[in-house]
């Protein structure tokens, strides 16, 4: 793969992982608008390990302190901040498993992967998150998050299958309506992201270890360095500028991108 081709593919995918624009959606279209050859699963597998390592980083006392709590909750003891924090993020993360395993072995996934669907969810999910960001209350930190929100938020989370809807976004909408101020919000959307591209790695990590070869190794190296950088960069941006702005640029964005590609799809 030419070099400029992975770099853009690990940056395109660092920068979109973590805004409310759908990483998944905009890999989708890239190849299709450009009339490249699909990237390929070492790839995808590379640019996931890149993303998940920044999560990791940013919020490391977090995922440190659910780490040390892990062991409680399987010895069935969540009496600690840390092991509530990671016995809800196990539960915020079965459905997506779930209904992932589902459409992997229907082959619904690949049927989404389309410029019509992805432009439809683009516009239409982006409304949705404008109506969240601007209706839903700011009571709640997310130090409040409870075992019913972990439920509705991994529900939720499991819509963002379908291509164009974005992870990141649909989860912030779910908090955004449950009472999550914007930070708050945005970091269990964050923390949400970890197990569930970890699974997500791992299934596809699976799949094409027997086949990676020298060079598809060396792309894939490059690739998790640059979408790490490029997910580092783009998640402290946001969560610094939710301080004092609010999600209307990124819905802007979905609504542009998405009547385009609809334009495109029609016509």
């Amino acid at each position: 793969m030419a070099l400029y081709h992975l770099l853009l593919l690990a940056v395109l995918q660092g920068v979109t992982e973590f805004l409310p624009i759908s990483s998944s959606g905009h890999l989708i279209l890239l190849p299709n608008l450009a009339g490249w050859d699909d990237q390929g699963q070492v790839i995808d597998v590379a640019v996931h390990i890149g993303t998940l390592a920044a999560v990791i980083l940013y919020f490391w006392r977090d995922v440190k302190d659910g780490l040390i709590g892990l062991p409680r909750v399987f010895r069935g003891r969540i009496d600690t901040p840390g092991a509530q924090l990671a016995f809800l993020l196990i539960v915020a993360t079965i459905p997506v498993v779930v209904v992932g395993l589902v459409l992997n072995l229907t082959g619904l996934s690949d049927a989404m992967r389309s410029i019509k669907v992805i432009g439809w969810t683009m516009l239409l999910f982006g409304i949705v998150l404008y109506w969240a960001d601007q209706t839903g209350g700011t009571a709640k930190t997310d130090t409040d998050w409870s075992l019913r929100d972990a439920v509705i938020m991994g529900l939720w989370q499991a819509v963002a299958l379908i291509p164009g809807t974005s992870r990141s976004g649909i989860t912030i909408t779910a908090a955004r309506q449950l009472g999550y101020e914007r930070e708050g919000g945005a970091k269990l959307a964050m923390l949400m992201s970890i197990p569930t591209i970890a699974a997500s790695g791992i299934l596809l990590g699976a799949e094409v270890a027997a086949s990676a070869d020298a060079q598809a190794a060396r792309d894939g190296g490059i690739a998790a360095v640059f979408a790490f950088v490029s997910a580092l960069l783009a998640l402290s941006l946001m969560m610094r500028l939710l301080k004092s702005v609010s999600f209307t640029p990124y819905v802007i964005y979905r609504v542009l991108l998405g009547v385009l590609l609809l334009i495109i799809a029609y016509t």
